[in-house]
């Protein structure tokens, strides 16, 4: 994942803030302020979720993750470039599993020596991972920012939502359009940041579902130990 690419899903995830319903109250009768601190209230208390995300630049393709994450330390991730390229991760503690394919392997050497698929995952510590790098973290803060104004009532994937926009002074360029359930908890279901270079979709979904990550089988890892020797 390009920075540029981090750089926009960073800001829309880490501002992952919205609406939801209160005790006694319709979603519409309260203000987005208030909304939007319930919504973000109970997405911190998730225990697991899922997140797709799709992130187009100007100019520059299109880079699609899903990720499903108890929120803390496991997580499993998968990233797609338009251009060419897979790359895939479990992260258990403080342990990364990764394993691209041959097309992300050939985009990244700037070679095309690589020319089979593999199936071995890389492991590696998780403190060597770096901004752009494609991997993806365990956590998701969700916190207020900007002014929220509220919007018409639809339906995503089924559920009916508010719309919620946010606007921000540090991206005059940039708008926010938050989607919170208003029926059951006040869940983020979905948000879309449309700026001057990218649009990024972000959809929630899978809320406290179980999970049951683990590593690949041990027949299938190379760990970079090996190969820093």
């Amino acid at each position: 994942m390009t920075t540029a690419v981090t750089t926009a899903l960073t800001s829309l995830l880490v501002g992952a803030a919205v609406s939801g319903c209160g005790s006694g109250n319709s979603a519409e009768e309260r203000s987005a302020d208030a909304i939007l601190e319930d919504a973000n209230e109970t997405m911190r208390t998730l225990t697991s979720v899922t997140v797709e995300v799709t992130n187009t630049v100007a100019g520059g393709g299109t880079v699609t993750s899903r990720l499903v994450t108890d929120l803390d330390t496991r997580c499993t991730s998968r990233t797609t470039w338009s251009q060419g390229g897979t790359l895939e991760q479990i992260r258990i503690g403080e342990t990364d599993y990764v394993r691209p394919d041959r097309a992300y392997l050939q985009k990244w050497s700037n070679s095309t020596a690589v020319r089979t698929e593999q199936g071995l995952w890389a492991k590696t510590p998780v403190d060597r991972a770096q901004p752009g790098d494609g991997l993806n973290s365990c956590t998701r803060p969700f916190g207020s920012f900007g002014t929220a104004t509220q919007g018409k009532t639809t339906r995503i994937d089924g559920r009916k939502a508010l719309e919620l926009t946010v606007t921000d002074e540090e991206d005059k360029e940039g708008t926010y359009t938050f989607y919170v359930a208003t029926e059951g908890k006040p869940y983020l279901l979905r948000t879309v940041y449309k700026g001057a270079e990218n649009r990024t979709t972000t959809s929630f979904d899978d809320f406290n579902e179980p999970l049951d990550i683990q590593p690949p089988n041990p027949t299938e890892v190379l760990s970079t130990d090996d190969t820093d020797r």
